[in-house]
């Protein structure tokens, strides 16, 4: 048995990972300031140590910490709108909250940090797949403070010798993930359009595409990460390898769910990249990584859940 803590643990992957290492019989704390995650997230797990505050306080970073053999550094605000709009606050969540958790781990001899990297640090470059060997492009706030902690990770390895992974999601997806947002991901946005019966919308003209990850996979990545003894200081790419247009995504939901709702196309939004593909060819070889859960698969289940959290909130 070995003790985690999971930063943005009742968040929607914080709280997918809890989940799974309390599965595990592994022990569990959790630090969320509970800005975009929910205390209802953890409800269902058992056994879980929840500690509530900012990670930008170092005091709390380091009581948060004390103790651990593994963090899962998962604590962000992750939206490229919220941080366009709000560079600030976005910073200290994502980057100053960042450089204290390192601090905090590596001073209470934590065996390895994971830090969920972003497909967003890539930018617009127009080669497909992205490979990690790629320099960064950020094209929004949220991006480059992404940049800075894989960045700061690389270099606590480096310099320090405190070993961290980055692996570096593209476009997660599955229950729980927060559809009430306007800062919210595509699928659980057009999960609940197509649940309520209403036209989802589209930002752009819907040909932009993404490597769209089962929130699964992720959590499978991340706790192979967590062994993988080549994978220290690396930056390390956990999705599907595949792509699809949001175009594509809106019909294959319609069918799934049964209708046939036409989009409602708006300006596309700053910052939003065009296409995002992963090459997990190093996930593959460090990790021992394959993705257990295709797209539709995925959507199948998340749809399943949507659907429920509907009805329940239509009978309260």
């Amino acid at each position: 048995m070995a003790s985690y803590l999971v930063t943005g643990g009742a968040g929607f992957i914080g709280s997918h990972l809890a989940e799974e290492l309390v599965r595990r019989g592994e022990t569990v704390r959790v630090a969320d300031s509970l800005i975009t995650g929910k205390r209802r997230n953890l409800d269902h797990i058992p056994g879980v140590e929840f500690l509530e505050g900012d990670l930008a306080d170092l005091p709390f970073a380091e009581r948060a910490v004390a103790g651990m053999e593994y963090v899962l550094h998962q604590a962000a605000i992750p939206s490229v709108p919220r941080s366009v709009d709000d560079p600030i606050t976005s910073n200290r969540a994502n980057a100053d909250a960042t450089l204290n958790v390192l601090v905090a781990a590596r001073d209470a001899g934590v065996k390895r940090l994971i830090f969920a990297s972003s497909s967003s640090e890539y930018g617009n470059t127009p080669t497909l797949p992205k490979r990690e060997d790629m320099p960064p492009s950020p094209l929004s706030p949220y991006a480059l403070q992404k940049v800075m902690g894989t960045q700061y990770c690389q270099m606590f390895t480096q310099l320090y010798g405190f070993e961290t992974v980055a692996t570096r999601y593209f476009n997660v997806f599955g229950p729980r993930q927060d559809p009430s947002s306007a800062y919210s991901g595509v699928i659980s946005v057009f999960a609940t359009a197509l649940s309520e019966g209403r036209r989802p919308t589209i930002f752009g003209d819907g040909e932009q595409t993404r490597d769209f990850t089962y929130v699964a996979n992720v959590v499978d990545g991340v706790l192979r990460a967590c062994e993988a003894p080549k994978a220290a200081g690396e930056v390390i790419n956990v999705a599907c390898g595949t792509r699809i247009s949001l175009n594509q995504l809106l019909a294959v939901m319609n069918q799934i769910v049964g209708t046939r709702l036409e989009p409602i196309y708006k300006d596309e939004r700053p910052g939003d990249v065009k296409d995002s593909q992963a090459d997990i060819t190093k996930a593959r070889t460090l990790l021992g990584y394959t993705p257990s859960v295709d797209l539709e698969e995925g959507l199948r289940h998340t749809l399943a859940w949507c659907q429920g959290e509907s009805s329940a909130a239509a009978a309260r």
